[in-house]
């Protein structure tokens, strides 16, 4: 009998809406603490360790991440064979044809695992007119985070701090948005 009734609280505390809410806060609490632990790193004051961190250009030379300190930076970590990131070609063109000349760095890093031969030749059939780099050795993607998936997108202000990320597909009016507040504070 003493069985029965255990199983029966139990059954009654799962079925109870109060209990559930309950539940339900606490796990959010303990995914939104360890969200903000998580966050506190890339969020410093000081920005991310960009310096010493080499990528390259299209033609294979040495570009240092860091290089894009001191103007608000869009930067997409993306691949060829990504139909996310192709997908978001167009959109990252049009925000470096309306930001570009108000001083924001419109980047996309190719992942490491991306032939140079196969970028040059998506560069050139879809007219993209942003900086392309590739992250020739993966510690471009370390640091920032390390990076995994893409399309991964960053808005860095002029420290090379985090403003926004976004992995898959964004929104081009968030974006946007949080690009006008950095001109607008700078």
């Amino acid at each position: 009998m003493t069985r029965r009734n255990d199983i029966s609280r139990r059954a009654d505390a799962a079925a109870d809406p109060q209990h559930d809410t309950s539940r339900r806060r606490l796990l959010l609490g303990g995914a939104g603490a360890l969200l903000t632990l998580g966050l506190g790193g890339c969020l410093s004051d000081s920005g991310l360790a960009l310096e010493g961190v080499t990528v390259q250009d299209r033609d294979g030379n040495p570009v240092d991440l860091a290089s894009i300190k001191g103007k608000p930076t869009l930067i997409t970590f993306w691949a060829t064979t990504c139909p996310g990131c192709v997908k978001e070609i167009p959109h990252i063109q049009e925000l470096h044809d309306k930001y570009a000349d108000r001083g924001v760095n419109v980047v996309g890093l190719a992942m490491s695992y991306d032939p140079l031969d196969q970028i040059n030749t998506m560069v050139e059939e879809r007219d993209m007119t942003y900086t392309i780099w590739q992250d020739k050795d993966g510690r471009g993607a370390e640091a920032f985070g390390p990076v995994r998936v893409t399309p991964t997108t960053f808005i860095l202000d002029a420290q090379a701090r985090i403003e926004f990320q976004k992995i898959g597909v964004f929104d081009v009016d968030r974006v946007e948005r949080t690009l006008d507040q950095l001109l607008e504070s700078a």
